[in-house]
């Protein structure tokens, strides 16, 4: 029996389904893949601004003219290179799966020579020691716990909430992780997508990107702080729920897991009530930590294990961070750093 021509082949994948159906099997077999949930609804936006204008045709009717022109059109609406990048790049995936499938082309892909545009890599944006070392002491010594409540009349001690706080940052600021890995953080292993804290190992063990395991250590003023809110955690757990378990490290005020919206705003209203100057993000203090770490050892390997990167290039922006602390000492120190003013 003769093998089908490439021609045949091409015209069977154009009177195939259109992209739209396939968009949900290709998601599932991401997850199969143990993408994280993230992950998956960051490919779920990009394949919906694909389907959203070429959702009617099949992949083999899709050109890489009309990607291009779809392109350039999210451009001129302000749609970043990087949002556009990481787009062409879920659009790759995608068309590279439905090829692999039973009475597809295999091989044929409309992405085929587009580049995706250019995108700056801009640094990441980090604190000063002294300020994430401010941060992370959070509200001066006075008792009073200006985040929660703008009229503060609870002693700091008092509040569950300033205790969940400080556990909260010493985790971001001295283990540097990201957010996701903060509030998906369960008392002991649950399941594949939530990480653990292990006290008496003194490490924590988390779930990054692609579903990527690590473990860290944890340094005294972390170990603290969350012994802390721990303790206050039983207390609030046993108020609203009794005996019922709760997996979650970090809950809210109904004993659920905190969402990652209620941190940010947390952390955004203690570096006001600190008057930092700037506003705290956890993202900031995943750059902070990994910032001055690599300033004090200079192990570049060390901090990508610490911080979860597959590549290296990606913990080598740290190394720009570095430089620029370095040139701003010689600048404001190096006698022969400082111009003379032209007569």
């Amino acid at each position: 029996m003769s093998r089908p021509t490439k021609d045949a082949a091409h015209a069977a994948q154009q009177a195939g389904p259109a992209i739209a159906a396939w968009a949900d099997p290709f998601l599932l077999s991401l997850a199969a893949r143990s993408y994280s949930r993230n992950t998956l609804g960051a490919y779920r936006r990009d394949l919906d601004s694909l389907i959203g204008e070429l959702g009617s045709k099949t992949s083999g009717e899709i050109t890489g003219i009309d990607l291009r022109g779809l392109l350039a059109g999210q451009a001129a609406l302000g749609i970043s290179s990087r949002s556009l990048a990481r787009r062409l790049s879920c659009w790759r995936q995608f068309f590279a799966w439905i090829g692999r499938q039973p009475g597809q082309e295999p091989g044929y892909c409309p992405t085929k020579g587009l580049r995706a545009p250019r995108a700056g890599r801009p640094l990441p944006k980090a604190l000063s020691v002294d300020a994430a070392q401010a941060f992370a002491q959070g509200p001066d010594s006075s008792g009073q716990d200006p985040c929660h409540d703008p009229r503060p009349t609870k002693k700091a001690s008092e509040d569950w909430r300033w205790h969940q706080d400080q556990a909260m940052v010493e985790l971001l600021y001295g283990c540097g992780l990201r957010l996701s890995e903060l509030i998906g953080l369960d008392l002991t292993p649950a399941d594949r997508q939530s990480g653990w804290i292990d006290l008496a190992q003194q490490e924590l063990t988390v779930v990054g990107k692609g579903g990527k395991r690590r473990s860290l250590p944890m340094g005294p003023p972390a170990m603290d702080a969350l012994k802390g809110w721990l303790s206050v955690r039983t207390g609030l757990l046993q108020a609203l729920h009794g005996d019922r378990p709760v997996h979650a490290v970090f809950i809210n005020a109904r004993g659920q897991r905190l969402s990652a919206r209620t941190v940010q705003r947390r952390l955004a209203a203690r570096s006001k009530a600190l008057g930092l100057g700037q506003g705290v993000h956890p993202h900031m203090l995943r750059h902070s930590f990994a910032s001055h770490l690599l300033q004090s050892s200079g192990d570049l390997r060390a901090v990508q294990e610490l911080l979860g990167h597959a590549q290296i290039s990606t913990t080598q922006v740290y190394t720009h961070l570095d430089f620029q602390r370095l040139a701003q000492v010689y600048d404001q120190a190096h006698p022969r750093a400082q111009r003379k003013p032209v007569s």
